[in-house]
């Protein structure tokens, strides 16, 4: 028996404070139209993107279907399938499925498309890692920076959630890899997963390890936190090195973007045929499906470490938290919050 209301976490107003705008609220649940499902979430996902969603920095790619006029926050969970609307053959009342829907997130149920919904065998944290965080990674290396074998890789915030897969997936390629993290007791973490050279940018400065130890340069610099490592990571790019972009955690949570002033990004550039590449993974979307199959294929295979930062986060108002905890630097791997009990169905991992 399905509850008429829900709970479900949203922004009162636009704004980069998380917490000053999050609000849980009730809402009435609408059942599936045609080719829609209603899910019930079980894990959510925290992203450093979540402070853009709370601002309605991505309100151009909201899936209709959430039905809402309120700024509903989070992005991706994992749950089960508890109604089908006319017409969805793809998945049935039981089945486990991870979706990906701006504002889909932070909710005790999800209204959406069935063909945004992924099924899954078990909606565990470990499973939705590697939705968003993956997928960044696998597709940000391999398609936007056409990472080859035998290059040097640089990446930021490595031991994140998406860090851990850059690390990974650019060692699978035979290629070595430099680890960046803000924190010494992330090390460890790091040396099991391969880096061949960690830097702690809080006690060693990056570009001054790039440029005495990798003279060469950096063949990829994966590029996530922004500010003095973009800088850095730019200024020790490789002939033809190329640098992403997937983002820019350093300044999501400042009410306006840092200024600076330098010569123009083109000295940078012109010298070495270096580029830098944005990426952002909804434009994106029809490398989605072979990306995921294999990250899914490698992480049954235990080929790929998945790994969930161990701090527990329960319930709608944890969420918040979760949030903050991300931008502290403090987590390593994924940070996840169990939004409810998952069925009999859906084992441990």
């Amino acid at each position: 028996m399905l509850p008429t209301t829900y709970k479900k976490l949203i922004a009162v107003h636009p704004s980069r404070d998380f917490r000053a705008v999050a609000k849980i609220v009730d809402a009435d649940l609408v059942l599936p139209g045609p080719g829609e499902v209603l899910v019930r979430n079980v894990v959510a996902g925290v992203n450093a993107s979540d402070p853009n969603i709370s601002a309605s920095a991505y309100d151009a790619f909201k899936v209709a279907s959430t039905r809402s006029s309120d700024i509903d926050l989070g992005a991706e969970s994992a749950g089960e399938v508890v109604a089908v609307g006319p017409g969805v053959t793809s998945l049935k009342v039981g089945d486990l499925v991870m979706a990906l829907v701006i504002g889909g997130g932070f909710r005790e149920y999800l209204l959406a498309p069935a063909s945004a919904c992924i099924p899954i065998p078990r909606a565990t944290p470990e499973m939705l890692a590697i939705l968003v965080n993956g997928l960044t990674a696998s597709i940000g290396l391999k398609e936007v920076g056409r990472m080859g074998s035998g290059e040097t890789v640089v990446v930021t915030a490595a031991a994140g959630g998406v860090g851990q897969f850059a690390v990974q997936l650019a060692k699978r390629a035979g290629n070595h890899v430099i680890g960046v993290c803000g924190a010494e007791e992330k090390r460890e973490f790091l040396e099991r997963l391969g880096c061949d050279r960690i830097v702690n940018h809080r006690t060693e400065d990056l570009g001054e390890v790039l440029a005495q130890e990798y003279p060469r340069g950096v063949d990829i610099a994966f590029e996530s936190v922004g500010g003095a490592l973009f800088d850095a990571s730019l200024a020790n790019l490789a002939i033809r090195g190329r640098l992403l972009v997937c983002g820019f955690v350093s300044e999501y949570t400042r009410p306006e973007p840092a200024s600076t002033t330098a010569p123009r990004v083109y000295h940078e550039l012109l010298w070495k045929s270096a580029e830098i590449r944005g990426f952002f993974l909804f434009h994106f979307a029809d490398r989605i499906a072979g990306h995921l199959a294999e990250l899914l294929e490698l992480s049954g295979a235990g080929a790929l470490s998945v790994h969930v930062d161990p701090t527990p986060f329960e319930g709608l108002a944890s969420c918040i938290d979760a949030v903050e905890h991300l931008h502290t630097g403090k987590n390593v791997g994924k940070v996840v919050v169990r939004i409810g009990a998952g069925p009999a169905s859906i084992r441990p991992q």
